[in-house]
């Protein structure tokens, strides 16, 4: 009777399969993990760890994610994942932002605008809240690990009262102030924008050059050196974009010390900077012109000119704003319209004249202009100018122009009556609030490194921060304003105090519908309530106060802050500003910043290019953890490019990943680690050195690659440790003593060991990223389904002494070096024909020194390594290998090729080896 040799072999199934399904079994998981309540259970099992607290920053709550939130919150939880097996304290509190004008938009959009305030302001908690809703769903989805039953919301009463108080503290610090200033203001939302919500656009504008008519001739005939006859009729010209402002116009700026000329043209006499006098006067068309005298700037200052069309004179002044980019090098100066004009403006207390409402249009009492929108005022101005002869030259420019970013539409400068947190105000430390915030920036680590320079930059140059807004859905700014003065009331902290008392238990709702009587008393007929509310990056900025300081799971200042690149003048900035103004110190101790996601050719996302990437698509076809191995593989330092042939590409990866966790937990499917488990000292040696190449690799990706979020270069050491260190050597090589040997011999239970070992720590080190497939291979491992990877910290190995750990790393470098030129040397006979499987090979080795001395040391185990049926090693002054197809007929159970083949009775065509694993006391191996 035949034997099936198949039957004797160790081949061993398990339940977790070749084909993941992730699309159609995530779910079920997602959901058991909720029920089983893992969250919870982490934080139990992580009290009294080191904290680690990355602070959520929060998406804002209207529309479903896209791929970019989805990049967002996974690189959020790999980082929460790894700091908990690192053995931190990782609470994850996730949040959303809820007030301000997008959320406005879509409940008039839905219900209309006639509707009274305090409906409206309801109607908008029920939106953000539907919206919230959706969204969460999908997070989660991600399989996101996190607080999910009590995310933080910045609608949430107690969390209003705490922005409140936030802003009290500023202004007890002394870094609030009331002015009238020159801010960005979008027509479409009737308020007032922060620098984030602020894009820059082409724009194609009408550039126009107008003369303003010089009134002192004798004072300027003295500048140039010139007679008031020569200097007589003469026009100082200067260069805009935006003719809408000159209405506003109270000054003409030069520069102290750039030249400036007299030229006589057939327009009349024009004063022009000398760097730019060529090139504008060839844009005028004047091929005759003289210059009839030069001055510097200085020489002009305060000097009398004639406003272009109205019937006043505005004077010549100095600042340090002007220069020779391009123009005339005389500036228009609106100090109503524009910043530097504002500021250059207070230096020589020129009025602040806006004759702009907050509609865009002129008010009624602008001569002129009255009732027009700015934009319809701009050839209603270019007409006023040419019937007053001082247009000089008209033409169309493109250029870059503020933008509103809900809206893009583009944007005015306007001087509005607004709160501003002053940057160069001291507070009543004595230090200015930018000096701060620089400071802050110094002491922050930056990931990428870049992030400090860019933070820099904008914290150096950025103006004071305009926190008011006049909106309706928002945190009000809860103070009592003098009707006459517009003083804040002496007791303001304290009514502060008092309206956030009530917003904790009412909401925002409780300042609105406040009679002002119940706080003031008698005084209540001298103050009205402010009706602004504060910016939302203000609310979103304040959370590391009415969130970290307040929830006693989390902690403050947060060790990291995580968001895209446009957060530098986001949430970034607004949490340090805050920070600073409060505390004296920005409120996270890392940034880390990742780029935005773009197609695969590297264009932006669009749903009229028809390039958009779904995370929910990609959850219902390839699964999540497709989504967040690609997320994971990704330089997120710059762009991340998607598309369906990068997402094949990463689904190939998974599958190798994946094929060499089913075999490790095939080959574990009969070890039981508290019962099969062989000491480290009395394993056989080649699974001693897996077990060190192991903890390398953990020590690499663990210690060094999670720690400095460098989760690319994680997954790149990951995969080429599976494929090379694992498949291509230990793996292939342990497969006959897994297969082959006694079930139960101590060859077979080392080798089980160390898989053992390896599959703990693979799956540990893959966790934070491929959340479900770990899992799922985790409770296959522990053959439990209440397990979780995230309840154990890295894998712990059997500790080796720093000489034997050096001598086994040599030892068996040197070997795996021969190996290569074994299997290259076998590969071209293979080539030729001359070879089949490298077992038909046999191997006669030459070496010298030290190799000779590591081969030989293997004995009859050096075949098994090189995969060859025989390997003999002599001693020679130097290395040669010779292959030789072998003589031997090949074994039916192990493939080997040996001359015992066939010569067991009641055995076949099988070789004394397996015969002895057979029916014997099996094989004894010593080294591999």
């Amino acid at each position: 009777m035949s034997i099936d040799y198949r039957k004797t072999v160790n081949l061993l199934d398990t339940p977790f399969a070749m084909r993941g399904d992730l699309a159609k079994r995530e779910p079920a998981w997602v959901k058991r993990w909720q029920e089983q309540k893992r969250y919870d259970k982490v934080r139990k099992l992580s009290a009294g760890r080191p904290k680690f607290i990355l602070h959520d920053g929060p998406p804002y709550a209207n529309g479903d994610i896209h791929i970019g939130h989805a990049v967002n919150k996974v690189l959020k939880d790999i980082i929460v994942r790894s700091k908990t097996l690192a053995g931190f304290d990782a609470p994850y509190v996730p949040g959303w932002d809820c007030h301000g004008l997008p959320i406005e938009l879509m409940v008039e959009k839905l219900h209309g605008k006639a509707i009274p305030a305090a409906k409206f302001r309801e109607l908008c908690r029920e939106y953000a809240k539907e919206q919230i809703a959706r969204q969460k769903k999908d997070f989660i989805r991600l399989g996101v690990l996190g607080d999910w039953d009590n995310p933080y919301l910045t609608m949430d009463f107690k969390t209003e009262a705490d922005i409140v108080r936030t802003l009290g503290t500023i202004y007890s610090n002394g870094y609030l102030f009331k002015g009238e200033k020159p801010v960005h203001w979008c027509i479409e939302c009737g308020s007032a924008l922060a620098e984030a919500e602020v894009e820059y656009e082409d724009k194609n504008s009408p550039a126009i050059d107008v003369g303003f008519r010089v009134l002192e001739q004798d004072k300027l005939a003295a500048a140039f050196g010139l007679t008031a006859e020569q200097v007589a009729g003469a026009m100082a010209v200067i260069w805009t974009t935006t003719p809408w402002t000159l209405p506003a116009n109270q000054a003409v700026a030069v520069s102290a010390t750039l030249t400036y000329q007299l030229i006589d043209t057939p327009k009349g006499k024009l004063i022009l900077v000398k760097e730019l006098a060529e090139s504008a006067l060839q844009r005028y068309g004047f091929a005759d012109a003289k210059v009839l005298a030069e001055t510097t700037g200085d020489k002009l200052e305060l000097l009398q000119l004639q406003h272009p069309f109205y019937s006043r004179s505005v004077p010549v002044i100095c600042g340090d704003h002007v220069t020779t980019d391009a123009g005339t090098g005389l500036v228009h100066t609106a100090p109503a319209h524009g910043l530097e004009d504002f500021q250059v403006g207070q230096q020589y207390g020129l009025p602040i004249d806006n004759p702009v409402a907050d509609d865009g249009r002129y008010k009624s009492t602008t001569e002129l202009f009255a009732g027009l929108s700015v934009w319809e005022a701009n050839p209603k101005v270019i007409e006023t100018l040419e019937q007053h002869g001082t247009l000089i030259h008209q033409a169309r420019l493109l250029h870059s122009y503020p933008h509103c970013w809900r809206h893009k539409t583009p944007i005015i400068f306007r001087a509005t009556a607004q709160w501003f947190i002053g940057m160069d105000k001291q507070g009543k430390d004595g230090v200015a609030l930018r000096e701060r915030a620089k400071s802050a920036v110094d002491a922050t680590e930056f990931f990428p490194a870049w992030g400090r320079a860019r933070l820099e930059a904008m914290i150096g140059n950025r103006p004071d921060w305009c926190v008011s807004r006049q909106r309706n859905w928002g945190v009000p700014m809860t103070f009592f304003v003098h009707k006459e003065t517009g003083e804040l009331h002496p007791r303001s902290l304290a009514l502060l105090e008092e309206v956030a008392l009530r917003i904790e238990q009412q909401g925002i709702e409780a300042w609105f519908s406040l009679d002002a009587q119940e706080l003031l008393g008698s005084e209540a007929a001298e103050y009205r309530k402010l009706t602004d509310t504060l910016d939302v990056w203000f609310d979103s900025g304040s959370t590391h106060f009415a969130v970290l300081k307040q929830r006693p799971e989390l902690a403050w200042p947060a060790d990291l802050y995580l968001e895209g690149s446009d957060q530098h003048r986001g949430w970034f900035q607004s949490s340090l500003l805050t920070g600073c103004a409060t505390i004296g110190r920005a409120p996270y101790k890392q940034l880390l910043t990742h780029g935005f996601v773009v197609d695969g050719k590297g264009l932006k996302m669009s749903k009229s290019k028809g390039n958009v990437v779904a995370p929910q698509k990609v959850n219902d076809s390839l699964g999540a953890d497709i989504l967040r191995l690609w997320v994971a593989s990704t330089d997120y330092s710059g762009e991340l490019a998607i598309s369906d042939e990068i997402l094949k590409r990463v689904t190939e990866s998974y599958r190798r990943l994946r094929n060499t966790l089913r075999f490790l937990l095939a080959n574990l499917s009969d070890f039981d680690p508290l019962e099969n488990a062989v000491p480290f000292g009395e394993m056989l040696e080649l699974d001693q050195y897996a077990l060190l190449m192991a903890r390398q690799v953990q020590e690499k990706v663990a210690g060094e690659l999670y720690t400095r979020y460098a989760f690319h270069h994680a997954m790149q050491e990951v995969v080429n440790y599976c494929s090379e260190d694992l498949g291509a050597f230990y793996l292939d090589i342990i497969k006959d003593r897994l297969y082959t040997t006694k079930a139960d011999s101590r060859a077979r239970r080392s080798a089980q060991t160390a898989l053992y070992h390896l599959s703990r720590s693979l799956l540990l080190l893959i966790a934070p990223v491929l959340c479900f497939t770990a899992d799922e291979a985790w409770e296959v491992l522990t053959k439990s389904e209440e397990e979780s990877s995230l309840y154990h910290t890295w894998h712990e190995f059997p500790a080796l002494t720093a000489a034997s750990e050096q001598a086994l790393q040599q030892k068996w470098q040197a070997i795996r070096s021969l190996r290569a030129q074994v299997n290259k040397q076998i590969e071209e006979l293979r080539s030729a024909d001359q070879l089949g499987s490298s077992l038909q090979a046999e191997l006669d080795i030459e070496a010298a020194g030290d190799l000779y001395q590591q081969l030989a040391s293997l004995g009859d185990d050096l075949k098994f390594v090189l995969i060859v049926s025989a390997a003999r090693v002599r001693e020679a002054a130097e290395t040669r290998i010779t292959v030789t197809p072998s003589a031997h007929q090949k074994c039916d159970r192990c493939w080997h090729y040996r001359a015992d083949v066939g010569s067991h009775a009641g055995h076949g065509a099988v070789c004394g080896r397996c015969v002895d694993n057979i029916d014997g006391k099996g094989e004894v191996r010593a080294h591999a």
